[in-house]
């Protein structure tokens, strides 16, 4: 037990005073000290060691019961971070909901906008009286219709090239055959896009005679001598009358006399070295003439040979199909 020496200068109630303010925990262990000696002079000593020992009991239990109040603090503190945790990956996760949100209003606000757009662009289309999916089909439409311009385009290319080998061979005839043409044995012309010579039957036959005169045969052989300069071309013979109509035995109408007539001018260029094979022979009778047949200077136009040049299969060009 612990005691404090009082001042001189402090009397005596002041000094009880002081004491009992600055001793007390020696007091209060004074008194307990006192207490227990007091208990145990006072109580036999198996109920003294009872009590101490439920004394004992309860500090143990008491102790046990701070350790378990310590435990559920560190329980709670254990609790209030995983609570706080949580709550960090909530805002987090809000967050993220958040921008996905906004993101996701974005991207509508942009598919809106486009969609407006192309509603717009629609409309004025409409609008200009365009209809896109009448446009759609016309594109087709027009798509095919340049595959066969293309087409068509090579055919003219073709028909062109062919007719500039015809007028170049116009022009080889006409220098060749210049002074039968100056003495007028013969003309060279174009007729329906065909190159003509044309021979009068003045020339070569006695009024509705099929025998080649002495003239004409001498025209034709010169004929001859410029038709096999000519590779890999025909000519067809055609004989032509006027329509003064014949009535004989042998030539019952024009058509039996132009076709004898065509016949003739044939063999006779074949005898002259002119190729067979590219030769051929019709009548045509009064039903082709080139001039008028109601004066005497028009039926003799009328009475003629023309060796017409035939064109080859690739000067063809297609006519366009009307649908």
């Amino acid at each position: 037990m612990a005691f404090v020496r009082r001042p001189d200068s402090i009397s005596a109630e002041e000094g009880s005073t002081r004491f009992v303010h600055d001793k007390r925990p020696a007091f209060a262990c004074f008194l307990a000290g006192s207490a227990a000696l007091v208990f145990a002079a006072c109580v036999p000593k198996d109920k003294y060691d009872a009590a101490l020992a439920d004394a004992q009991s309860v500090h143990a239990q008491l102790a046990a019961s701070s350790d378990r109040e310590k435990a559920k603090d560190a329980e709670i503190a254990n609790l209030r971070q995983g609570l706080s945790d949580a709550q960090a990956d909530v805002q987090q996760r809000d967050q993220k909901l958040s921008d996905l949100s906004t993101s996701d209003h974005n991207l509508q606000a942009q598919l809106d906008e486009g969609t407006a757009i192309n509603a717009k662009l629609r409309g004025e289309l409409e609008r200009l009286g365009k209809n896109v999916d009448a446009m759609l089909q016309e594109k087709g439409t027009l798509s095919h219709a340049l595959d066969d311009a293309k087409v068509r385009l090579e055919e003219l290319r073709k028909a062109q090239a062919a007719a500039e080998a015809r007028a170049q061979l116009f022009q080889q005839l006409v220098q060749k055959l210049k002074k039968m043409i100056d003495a007028g044995q013969l003309k060279v012309a174009t007729r329906a896009g065909r190159l003509v010579i044309q021979l009068p039957n003045d020339v070569l036959f006695d009024s509705g005679q099929t025998a080649i005169k002495p003239v004409g045969k001498e025209a034709l052989a010169q004929l001859a001598k410029v038709l096999v300069t000519i590779r890999g071309r025909a000519f067809q013979v055609g004989g032509h009358t006027d329509n003064v109509p014949i009535l004989t035995a042998r030539f019952p109408s024009n058509w039996e006399l132009s076709t004898a007539r065509a016949v003739e001018v044939v063999k006779l260029l074949i005898t002259q070295g002119e190729d067979p094979h590219v030769l051929s022979a019709a009548g045509y009778g009064e039903f082709d003439p080139v001039a008028t047949n109601d004066s005497s200077e028009g039926r003799a136009k009328n009475r003629r040979i023309e060796l017409t040049l035939q064109p080859n299969l690739d000067e063809l060009v297609a006519a366009p199909v009307v649908k």
